[in-house]
């Protein structure tokens, strides 16, 4: 086996991930990079007839992004890249503006599976959308970015809890409130600086999805750089790596014998309960719309269903080397030895012995390796969207992600070859055989 060069994909990742400080701007930059490959974005008041080449359709901080050339049938099978956008992090309440004892500070909720501790005494900007007043009673979307060190969530010094090391206790509600300036909390403050980033007037401004980001970038560590330190790697590295298999598979010569699909959803972190999330029927309707597009019919539809595959693309945990204990004493992945395939018999995991045949022959074909995970028994397991996505579509799912450490973390850590070779094992998944 010959392992392909990997770093230029990283690379490339790192500015993915700068780019990308939220759902919305995750799936604007996946656009971009479709776009260039030549894809069109669909609205769902458009009129599909017809439409074929590359076309993704954009909900929020979700994606579908699929390729059928001309003359593709309409039964061919969809092979699907399932992710998710979002990662757990602070978001912004409804009414921000608050403080104690000469403090300004701003009020979050905690989204997700959130480490609060990882949150504490770091450089934090905001990022998210406005819904500003638009013409006619109608509503603009706009994306925001600060990235600026504005906020700061401060931890208490150890000389005032001195019990700090034997376990430190946060209230979610007390003590995870950032600052950002001195004076009496004043009402509408964080809209002004916010609308002023997106160049809006504050007046304009009719509602929002903001949250905090580590403004920190993404980087190499280690003493040959092998590994990967970044925000969101849960799971930027996934919808990357989807983004780069799906422009390579539209490059592909002859009638492809699949239909290559990114589903990029949101919400993931909190249990996939949304419009824009893998409980929707979001990635059904989009799929079915394109095969009636095409001229299919119903039968046309179930075939193409049928014969469909889907591998669900998160992050995974690699063997922990201060905390070996808490992992399966078989099954203890390293960062650089490949992507994991995740088993669950009680089906956390969607994966059973057809979706390891599965993707370790893309592994082959991709000239890369991977690992098995399993967690140990006396551990909860978590979960990803691949059993919802195999049971609202009735499709046979793999559940795999790059392994690493510190997962929810403000900052987290990989393996500096993996994304690349989890974007050219899923290539070689979408790619006719």
């Amino acid at each position: 086996m010959t392992p392909v060069p990997h770093r230029s994909h990283t690379d490339d990742l790192l500015s993915f991930i700068r780019a990308s400080p939220s759902p919305y701007h995750a799936v604007a930059s996946a656009a971009q990079r479709l776009e260039k490959a030549g894809f069109r974005e669909l609205r769902g008041t458009d009129d599909w007839t017809g439409t074929t080449g590359g076309s993704f359709v954009v909900r929020g901080g979700a994606m579908i992004a699929w390729y059928a050339p001309e003359g593709t049938p309409s039964h061919t099978p969809f092979r699907i890249i399932g992710t998710h956008t979002d990662s757990p992090n602070l978001r912004i309440k409804p009414s921000p503006d608050t403080g104690s004892a000469g403090w300004r500070q701003i009020a979050v909720e905690i989204y997700g599976g959130v480490p609060l501790n990882t949150w504490l005494d770091r450089d934090l900007g905001i990022s998210g959308r406005l819904a500003l007043r638009g013409p006619g009673g109608q509503t603009d979307s706009r994306l925001v970015q600060i990235d600026e060190p504005l906020l700061r969530v401060p931890q208490l010094a150890i000389h005032l809890d001195r019990s700090v090391n034997d376990g430190l206790a946060l209230d979610r509600q007390r003590h995870i409130a950032p600052v950002w300036s001195l004076g009496v909390a004043e009402e509408g403050a964080l809209l002004r600086r916010v609308a002023a980033a997106a160049e809006a007037e504050p007046d304009e401004v009719l509602g929002w999805d903001l949250m905090l980001h580590d403004i920190q970038p993404p980087g190499y560590l280690g003493a040959e750089r092998e590994f990967l330190v970044s925000s969101r790697l849960d799971n930027l590295v996934s919808v990357h790596a989807g983004v780069t298999a799906l422009a390579g598979a539209a490059t592909a010569a002859g009638e492809p014998a699949y239909i290559p699909v990114l589903a990029a959803f949101d919400h993931e972190e909190v249990g996939s309960g949304s419009d824009t999330g893998a409980q929707s029927p979001l990635l059904e309707r989009v799929l079915s719309r394109s095969v009636t597009a095409r001229g299919g019919s119903q039968e046309d539809w179930s075939r193409a269903l049928a014969g469909a595959f889907c591998v669900s693309a998160d992050m995974a945990h690699a063997v922990h080397p201060n905390y070996t204990e808490r992992h399966d004493p078989d099954h203890r992945p390293l960062p650089n030895g490949g992507p994991t395939i995740k088993v669950n018999a009680n089906q956390r995991y969607a994966t059973d012995s057809t979706g390891i045949a599965m993707f370790a022959s893309a592994c082959e074909r991709a000239g890369a390796p991977w690992q098995p995970f399993v967690s140990n028994n006396a551990m909860p397991c978590g979960t990803s969207i691949g059993p919802l996505t195999a049971a609202r579509l009735g499709v046979q799912t793999v559940d795999v992600g790059v392994p690493g450490l510190s997962m929810h973390s403000a900052r987290e850590l990989c393996g500096a070859d993996d994304p690349g070779y989890l974007a050219a094992i899923l290539g070689a998944f979408v790619a006719s055989d």
